[in-house]
């Protein structure tokens, strides 16, 4: 309640990223992300004001977009999760033919991606603030976009919480539904553990075919910057794989897909909320 007033304090409605844009309007389920409360700079909540009217847009889940438009026709890829904009902003900038909607929750980052297209004069990037599955089930047309990039997303690494992992067989079927035939999913994490159930989960989906004629990971492509982050990460011994998956051509999501993708997630959900409420719960004593 309290980020939600401070949210709005900082940015009137319209010239800023909101701290709940869906609000109530869709079901409570679990979600793959948690906002990250950081300070906002000066820089950063300046550019926010400056482009958001333009170049932000609201995961509200009320409209349906049209990617060709925003982009004046350019293939569309979409980017869940960009941290602080660095990588986003040197793909975008490598690739000018290519429109990028990068999806995150952070404001910070939000704020430092858009100063960096100002400052390097990209016009082939556009931030959306909320949840990625909403725009992806509400708001995306069936078979609009030329790519999907999920790069280090959260591994959620101990076992009572892999139900929030992203990358499972629900949201899968969701993705492959947005995606042109033949366009490409790309993840990449330093996680060992979530690498396997990624690479297992996108073997067995018939939405995908993989890229690779071993069946295995794929070397880090020249177009995906490495990070400074994944830069410290391999100079201390970890290891990072690159998953490059293709949308199946012949692959088609039924009606029955839908429903069962939202069914899902509302079982999920309404176990998770009787787990948390349920007075026979033990007590938290500490990190578990």
């Amino acid at each position: 309640m309290a980020e939600n007033r401070t949210m709005s304090r900082m940015f009137p409605e319209g010239t800023g990223p909101s701290a709940d844009p869906a609000g109530s309007h869709f079901e409570r389920r679990i979600r793959s992300f948690q906002p990250r409360r950081s300070r906002v700079t000066t820089g950063q909540a300046e550019a926010l004001r400056r482009m958001w009217a333009d170049w932000g847009m609201e995961i509200d889940g009320q409209r349906v977009l049209d990617p060709d438009e925003m982009f004046g026709g350019l293939p569309v890829v979409l980017e869940i999760g960009f941290g602080m904009g660095e990588a986003t902003a040197r793909m975008a900038a490598d690739d000018p033919d290519t429109g990028i909607l990068a999806v995150d929750v952070h404001t910070p980052g939000q704020g430092n991606l858009l100063r960096l297209a100002e400052e390097n004069g990209l016009t082939n990037i556009r931030v959306a603030n909320g949840d990625a599955i909403i725009l992806l089930r509400e708001m995306l047309p069936a078979e609009s976009l030329a790519g999907l990039r999920i790069y280090f997303p959260d591994p959620w690494p101990k076992k009572r919480h892999h139900k929030r992992r992203l990358i499972q067989r629900e949201f899968l079927t969701l993705a492959a539904g947005r995606l042109k035939p033949g366009a490409v999913l790309h993840c990449a994490t330093d996680w060992e553990p979530y690498a396997e159930q990624m690479l297992a989960e996108l073997t067995a989906h018939p939405g995908f075919e993989n890229t690779q004629r071993d069946g295995g990971y794929a070397a880090r492509p020249a177009f995906r910057p490495l990070t400074r982050f994944e830069g410290q990460g391999l100079d201390k011994g970890h290891v990072v794989h690159d998953l490059l998956f293709r949308r199946a051509p012949e692959f088609r999501v039924t009606e029955h897909d839908e429903a069962e993708h939202h069914e899902a997630e509302r079982h999920e959900a309404e176990r998770h909320e009787a787990e948390r409420q349920s007075p026979e719960r033990p007590p938290v004593t500490g990190p578990a």
